[in-house]
């Protein structure tokens, strides 16, 4: 068992994000272990599965998170050493938000003890350079209590289920105050998003005519000659295009294959988004933009900002619309390239700008699974 924490300091090791599942948002409850070792509520594993039975390659019963499954439905139990932890995490919460209790108020001077006491079990310690008694608050010991189970539940849970583990030494340094309530919590991991994504498919209709898509509408390509669309005030000038599925509630999340481009731009724009803008250069439009090495930025509300980073293979596109939030990812890694508000008085649309205008070059929105 670890020894207690000093004083006041209470480590933090531990976030909301750490022990949730990731289909309701909120503590793990009867959570159930896979065999890829990703966690979720027993309920709603079960739920999701008999809601959403397409699968991946042909395994309906996958995890939401990997995708790795088998073709016959596991036996999902509980995983007893996980609910104990959630359960002594609950509890901390709770101690924390009921706060301290109330400090006594200090004796007078002329009657405090002259020296600390000789018996060990007090619950008073002193301080040397007074003779004034200094208190602690029994939550603030019960708190630290709860974190000595949850290391030594730590330790029991490593080997059973996947587990993140904080080195000791970065334990003992993070000393501020416990991250539980919701406005703190940490950014949800990148590898959680597939569980909201979809497949959007390229407009015909805002399509400019230096491009052409593919029979699915999931493939567009910078064309050998102009094609000779039917005219609409709706089609670009230059070479972008918008994709059909106008987004203006819930999460949505989507990928985006560049290898085959040269030079491109992706993100979301709002369907009045000028016809001869440029992607990001709008108040309506928010992208990142790729042009080379050294030649990576983003734009948001006509402001660039440089990324320093490189090439993107697949492009994660994470939009929450109740939160007004857009991030871009690495598919498959948990680092952000970049992230920032969106406001839009209508919904948006994925978009996407090739430009450069190479024939053949071309970008490629994912099938996923949804």
């Amino acid at each position: 068992m670890a020894a207690a924490c000093p004083a006041t300091a209470v480590p933090v090791w531990l976030s909301e994000d750490d022990l949730s599942c990731i289909i309701c948002q909120g503590l793990l409850d009867w959570p159930t272990t896979l065999p890829c070792g990703h966690s979720f509520c027993l309920r709603c594993l079960d739920g999701l599965w008999s809601t959403k039975r397409a699968g991946v390659d042909g395994c309906p019963w996958s995890c939401p998170i990997c995708r790795k499954g088998a073709t016959t439905k596991p036996v999902l139990h509980k995983n007893p050493l996980l609910q104990d932890l959630v359960d002594k995490y609950r509890q901390a919460a709770l101690e924390l938000e009921a706060g301290p209790e109330p400090q006594p108020v200090p004796a007078p001077r002329s009657l405090c003890r002259p020296t600390p006491p000789q018996d060990s079990s007090s619950e008073e310690e002193f301080s040397l350079d007074s003779p004034k008694p200094v208190t602690f608050s029994s939550s603030q010991k019960k708190i630290q209590e709860i974190l000595q189970n949850l290391e030594e539940i730590q330790e029991k849970l490593q080997g059973s289920v996947s587990w993140r583990e904080t080195p000791r030494e970065q334990i003992r340094d993070m000393t501020s105050s416990l991250c539980l309530l919701p406005d703190q919590r940490l950014p949800r991991k990148a590898s959680h998003f597939p569980l909201w994504a979809i497949s959007p498919t390229f407009d015909l209709r805002s399509i400019s005519c230096n491009l052409e898509v593919s029979n699915n509408c999931r493939r567009v390509t910078v064309a050998h000659g102009l094609h000779s669309y039917p005219w609409s005030p709706e089609r670009f000038s230059i070479s972008q295009v918008l994709c059909s599925q106008a987004l203006s509630s819930g999460k949505k999340y989507w990928e985006v294959d560049t290898r085959n481009c040269r030079h491109w731009a992706v993100g979301v724009a709002s369907w009045g988004m000028k016809r001869d803008g440029m992607l990001g250069r709008t108040m309506d439009s928010w992208c990142i933009e790729w042009k080379g090495p050294g030649q990576f930025s983003a734009w948001a509300m006509m402001k660039k900002t440089d990324l320093h980073s490189g090439l993107p293979e697949v492009v994660g596109v994470w939009l929450d619309l109740d939160l007004g939030k857009l991030a871009f990812s690495v598919a498959g890694q948990e680092r952000l390239l970049y992230e920032c508000a969106v406001s839009s008085s209508s919904p948006l649309h994925p978009a996407f700008w090739l430009y450069g205008l190479s024939p053949g070059n071309y970008l490629e929105i994912k099938q996923l699974n949804t």
